[in-house]
């Protein structure tokens, strides 16, 4: 049996996965990862975090596993994408990463779309001028951080900040390449003109590789610090969100992702490039196939964040009832009513991503009366990004994908609340994946693909299996179209009223 390590640099947790071909997952492991905002609208972490839950990750895999560490064949990286990460000319950080849903860059996003056609610069790099091109975040820090600005050496991604402490090689994997902003999809090459937005100069940029294709070997110092074996290859990585896509099976027209982690994200594959500013484009890891995708700011983040602030009463009742405190919320929740007795949430906590792009707008909680309380406020925040996929699937629409079947994966998948919630405003049926370990299977599974462990790429669906499937109650379509109406009706205000405080 051959054996194949993943992991997955996410934004609440660090996993990892061991896998013996052909279709065993023997181990899954986790260490959580701590988010900072100093300030409104910041996102960022600590990559020592991540490379230190790394190692960890790595001698637990090898021990409940019972493998040696010359057993493993290969190791594949995946993680948020496109996180932004600075190394100096000798290879120290600079600062901490600024995360993905960080939306500091308003400012500068501005300025970009002032500086190029924006709709020459979709149709070139197939992503709009948004909060979540790595240029913008990259003129952030030239402007309040130059000293900072002028010792970068390289800027790369997450996994591939944890590939280059693996191997010692500095590589961008394709995505991270692509939705930064950096590559022209005629010849699906970085191209020197867009990194010239960025005011670094070309060599910052290290080499863009394919997600499949051998990046390097672990070097002497990685095996000491993970207790993996000095030489074994690994492969260049892949975007969290496209390795989970790729792992729930999603590579046909018509099939619609959603992945529940610390973001929500709406992903379709499809053979056509259609790109749309509202939108993300990434490419499959699926040669010849994109991925047309969408990513709110928040999600699972915004529930953690709600519940530590917010439902700290209810701690101990849920521990004292054997739950998590998400659980015992989930609980309290499902006793409202649907449409939460009028309570509704806008989730924009840190602006907000696809499909409005506006990093400087906030969340808001409205209908709030005496009457409700933490389960009202829980069902509204779950009702929230009911509303945000809905938005997601309505911009598909009308950019002529098909939307048919509903995949939904990843830690907020296994909330039967959330799920039948979906179900319900979008009237479709939810389908939840079994065992599905999300994108760090994806990572495996593309690491024995590049080392030509395994062949074919809808192989990988040996490891996941279907669980139940979410019937929407045709009962709850009237309230939730009204609570979509007025969803889609809030952002202009709320928008308003945040450019009236911040002017």
């Amino acid at each position: 049996m051959s054996y194949v390590i993943g992991f997955d640099i996410g934004t609440t947790s660090t996993i990892g996965i061991l896998i013996g071909l052909p279709d065993r997952i023997l181990h899954i492991a986790t260490r959580p990862v701590t988010l900072t905002a100093k300030h409104p609208g910041w996102a960022e972490e600590d990559p020592g975090q991540w490379w230190s839950n790394v190692g960890e990750i790595a001698r637990e895999l090898l021990a409940v596993g019972g493998i040696k560490a010359s057993d493993v064949k290969a190791v594949g990286v995946t993680g948020m994408l496109p996180a932004v990460l600075l190394l100096d000319a000798d290879g120290k950080l600079l600062r901490p990463s600024i995360q993905q849903s960080d939306a500091r860059c308003a400012a500068e996003v501005e300025d970009l779309r002032r500086k190029v056609d924006e709709t020459e610069f979709t149709r070139k790099t197939g992503n709009g001028v948004n909060q979540q091109l790595v240029i913008a975040k990259l003129l952030w820090i030239r402007k309040h951080e130059p000293e900072i600005f002028a010792k970068i050496a390289t800027v790369f991604g997450s996994y591939d900040y944890i590939n280059w402490r693996l191997t010692g090689e500095r590589a961008v994997e394709q995505n991270w390449a692509l939705e930064g902003g950096f590559v022209n999809l005629e010849t699906h090459a970085i191209d020197d003109e867009l990194v010239k937005l960025s005011d670094l100069p070309r060599k910052a940029l290290p080499r863009k590789t394919v997600s499949h294709e051998l990046l390097g070997h672990i070097t002497e110092i990685a095996a000491g610090d993970t207790g993996l074996a000095q030489g074994t290859p690994v492969i260049a990585g892949a975007a969290d969100h496209i390795a989970s896509a790729l792992a729930a099976g999603i590579a046909r027209q018509g099939e619609v992702l959603l992945k529940f982690g610390g973001s929500v994200d709406v992903l379709i594959a499809t053979d056509r490039v259609a790109p749309d500013p509202r939108m993300y484009l990434d490419y499959h890891l699926v040669p010849g196939l994109y991925v047309p995708n969408g990513c709110m700011a928040t999600g699972g983040s915004g529930l953690n964040w709600f519940a530590a602030s917010f439902a700290e009463g209810e701690r101990g009742k849920a521990e004292a009832a054997g739950m998590s405190v998400h659980q015992w919320l989930d609980r309290l929740a499902a006793g409202i009513p649907a449409g939460a007795e009028g309570v509704q949430i806008l989730p924009y906590f840190l602006g907000e991503k696809t499909p409005v792009h506006d990093a400087d707008v906030r969340g808001a909680i409205l209908g709030l009366s005496l009457a409700h309380g933490p389960a009202h406020l829980w069902r509204a925040l779950l009702e929230a990004y009911a509303y945000g996929i809905a938005h997601h699937i309505e911009v598909l629409n009308d950019m002529g994908h098909a939307t048919e079947t509903y995949v939904a994966s990843d830690g907020g998948s296994k909330s039967a609340v959330w799920m039948q919630i979906v179900a319900d405003v979008l009237q479709k049926p939810v389908q939840r994946l079994a065992g599905h370990p999300g994108s760090c299977l994806g990572a495996a599974w593309t690491a024995a693909m590049g080392l030509g462990l395994a062949h074919d790429w809808s192989a990988i669906s040996r490891f996941v299996s279907f669980a139940d499937r979410l019937e929407p109650n045709p009962a709850h379509a009237a309230v939730y179209a009204k609570g979509y109406a007025s969803f889609r009706r809030l952002y202009q205000p709320i928008a308003a009223l945040e450019i009236r405080e911040t002017s």
